[in-house]
């Protein structure tokens, strides 16, 4: 993309003639300062992740942050040209570098201590702000001071004319840093090397502006006229600057839904993080090409069709991650590429682009804000994702004169499709014996053909944006309707997720079942029959591996002490006898109010036999700060939906659980996971502390219902051979071959690595 900024026309007077170092050198700090900018986000996103149990909320969060931060630096770039003279400009801004980097090396700042659990998100920005908040600020207002200056100093020459194509360069270096994170800079290097590799970035950055501000300052030197003011078009109006706000703010606000809908039931993990984050990136770089790679109206031809078929399928849930994850990311670009598109065809005149990009970077905090901070507090369900979707449809073409009978008459199928798998799936749920002629699961499956069809009708409307936008709201609506087969009893939204009560009925276990979901996953499940109430069910059954292990622990005394990380619904309450200890370990308040509450469960006030308490906060804090050698038991089962908190399972985790139990004592590890291979990196850990280990994978049976039971891996640890003495002898319990994997530690994590193992097993 450098390549754009090549200087092919003539010298301007006062330039030296044949001087094709100063537009190569600009391109380079851009490209320089924006991979910066951008490696750094995952980076320090992932040194304050466990500090907040690994909650994919935590990413987004700090993307506001990051956006806001970014508009700080933004808006200093403008008002930075209200000095006229660019050597002073450029010595202001050499300076605040300089004084920024006394901050570094990147790290934690801990003056806040430690995060409350009821209000995580004021402590996350606080302590993001006051650890990278100065270089990143001034980092970032380095894209669009360079390009005014390069409008400047180039002036007169055709390249001057549109400094726009340095910020595809920009974008291109943040494009870049992004997806090498995960592929090359994680993998490979600790979070040590990470922080001081990138303060030696930072370094050479410096010295970049320094060679920038030589080749200012020696105009003057060498008797050349100053860099003239450019001069001044006419004001932007306010109603094409909400324009401006309006096309910024959906992309932002869709790059942080589908990361949510993704990494929630995958992992929060930078290499989750950073694909939508550079996809979004690589738009800018297509939108303000001269000549996009791809143009807009074949953008608006594909984003059509992903987005019209992306609604009819988003709430249906499959195992085929890979295909699930293909249509977001595919919809996301194109939905994205339109909108920056659009906004690149309105851009002003080059005096005007310190404005320009400081509205939208305004855009972006309100699109971010919107996801991350407003939404988690106005709705209950995760809807902002397709609603936003829904709403860009408003930014297509609108069409000229009155729609057409022929463009009204493509909205009627939509509306007669999307009537009937609704309707079919209340007649059901309200009429049993229908489930002998067709099952829920069928109509779910006829349902995604029908929604194909409803697509292809609202794909031909797609000129006419309010008809097309309605056409994709029926879409939505009556796809949500068809999932929603359980009967949903409580809907809670925290910032660690939505948590939902629903009722099922199980004539197995004497009938109305509560379960208790986040995200597609069972967190789980209580028979409202008091006959059935105190068994316990799904990965805690007795028959399942963590049953197995609790029970023979307990056989060895009548007075265990167990602890419990990750509550869900307080499933393992149901083996507290009289004389037990049982704590949970849980970081979400409102996980621990909804387990309590009889109403929807009652493992912990009803089934237990003895006190059960909770200890709130995230477990790797929390349990540090338990006496050692005091529990028989220590259950690690903390996944919010399948998502990993990594920091629970590295060696100085497991070094932490094996100190914390008995001589005697037993480690479990719940691993099951469907997207990521996540035993071998623990095995690894367990051999490197040389603390015995056994693996058991169990499938279910579903002998006494469908919640009875569940699929299970787990791994057992103890700090001697006596603690799994008795699991020796049992067939069940095994011991895995020799792993090449490399066991993650607190400065390293590979969960590319796991998502890539899984898949070739497969």
């Amino acid at each position: 993309m450098t390549d754009a900024v090549a200087d092919t026309a003539a010298p301007e007077p006062g330039l030296t003639r044949g001087d094709p170092l100063t537009p190569a050198l600009f391109a380079l700090a851009i490209f320089l300062s924006a991979s910066l900018v951008f490696a750094v986000q995952p980076m320090i996103t992932k040194l304050v992740l466990p500090t907040l149990g690994g909650s994919p909320s935590v990413w987004n969060t700090a993307m506001v942050f990051f956006q806001a931060a970014l508009l700080a630096g933004y808006l200093y770039a403008h008002l930075l040209q209200r000095v006229r003279s660019i050597k002073a400009q450029v010595g202001i801004h050499l300076a605040l570098l300089l004084l920024a980097a006394s901050l570094l090396p990147l790290s934690i700042n801990g003056a806040l201590g430690d995060p409350n659990p009821a209000q995580p998100i004021v402590w996350l920005l606080g302590t993001l702000a006051i650890s990278v908040g100065a270089p990143f600020a001034v980092l970032s207002a380095t894209a669009p001071l360079l390009q005014a200056w390069f409008a400047r100093v180039r002036a007169g020459h055709h390249d001057g004319q549109n400094p726009y194509v340095l910020y595809a360069a920009s974008n291109l270096g943040s494009f870049l840093a992004l997806i090498s994170y995960p592929v090359v800079i994680e993998p490979l290097m600790t979070l040590s090397g990470q922080r001081y590799g990138w303060t030696g970035g930072y370094g050479a950055f410096i010295v970049l502006i320094a060679a920038l501000a030589f080749v200012v300052w020696r105009r003057r030197a060498e008797g050349l006229a100053e860099a003239p003011v450019l001069p001044r078009s006419a004001p932007i109006p306010w109603l094409e600057k909400g324009r401006w706000v309006l096309l910024a703010a959906a992309p932002s606000s869709l790059m942080l839904g589908v990361t949510a809908h993704l990494t929630t039931d995958v992992a929060s993990a930078p290499f989750l993080w950073v694909i939508p984050l550079a996809l979004y990136l690589l738009t800018f770089v297509i939108a303000f090409q001269s000549r996009p790679w791809i143009p807009l109206w074949l953008t608006l031809t594909i984003q059509a069709a992903l987005v019209a078929a992306c609604l009819g399928l988003l709430p249906f849930k499959t195992g085929e991650w890979a295909v699930i994850f293909a249509i977001h990311i595919a919809t996301f670009f194109f939905t994205t590429l339109m909108c920056h598109q659009l906004l690149a065809a309105r851009r002003p005149a080059p005096d005007r682009l310190t404005e320009f990009y400081l509205l939208m970077s305004l855009g972006g905090v309100v699109g971010g804000a919107f996801t991350a901070l407003l939404a988690p507090v106005v709705f209950q369900t995760v809807i902002e994702y397709p609603l936003v979707l829904v709403l860009t449809a408003l930014f297509r073409p609108w069409g000229k004169g009155r729609a057409t009978s022929i463009e009204w008459m493509w909205l009627a199928p939509v509306v007669v499709i999307c009537l009937g798998p609704p309707l079919a799936i209340q007649y059901v749920l309200h009429n049993p014996e229908a489930l002998s002629i067709i099952s829920v699961q069928d109509i779910e499956m006829i349902a995604r053909f029908l929604y194909g069809g409803a697509a292809i009708a609202a794909f031909m409307i797609r000129d006419r944006a309010l008809l097309f936008a309605c056409a994709i709201a029926i879409v939505t609506l009556s796809s949500h309707q068809v999932v929603s087969r359980y009967d949903w009893l409580h809907t809670e939204r925290s910032f660690f997720g939505v948590m939902r009560v629903a009722g099922f009925n199980d004539p197995q276990m004497g009938g109305n079942v509560h379960m208790l979901m986040h995200g597609t996953t069972l967190h789980g499940a209580q028979a409202r029959n008091p006959e059935f109430a105190c068994s316990p069910t799904l990965y805690y059954s007795r028959t399942g591996p963590i049953g197995q292990v609790t029970e023979a622990v307990q056989l060895r005394r009548w007075d265990s002490t167990i602890g419990v990380i990750g509550q869900g619904s307080g499933g393992m309450a149901a083996y507290v006898r009289p004389d037990d200890r049982m704590t949970f370990f849980e970081i979400d308040p409102m996980v621990d109010r909804l387990s309590r509450d009889p109403n929807w469960f009652s493992f912990i006030n009803g089934c237990a036999q003895a006190p059960v308490d909770t200890v709130l906060g995230d477990a790797r804090l929390t349990i540090e700060q338990q006496p050692d050698r005091q529990y028989d038991l220590l259950l690690v089962d903390a996944f919010s939906s399948d998502a990993i908190p990594t920091h629970l399972l590295t060696v100085e985790a497991l070094q932490t659980y094996l100190n914390k139990v008995k001589e005697n004592g037993v480690v479990v590890l719940h691993l099951s996971n469907r997207n990521l291979e996540i035993t071998q990196p623990v095995i690894a850990a367990a051999r490197r502390l040389g603390a015995p280990e056994l693996h058991q994978l169990y499938g279910e049976t579903n002998e006494g219902g469908e919640m009875a039971d569940a699929s299970a891996e787990v791994v057992i640890l103890s700090p001697t051979e006596q603690g799994l003495a008795e699991f020796r002898s049992d067939p069940r319990w095994r011991t895995i071959g020799d792993t090449e994997v490399r066991p993650w530690t607190d400065d390293y994590v590979n969960l590319f690595g796991s998502l890539i193992r899984e898949v070739q097993t497969r």
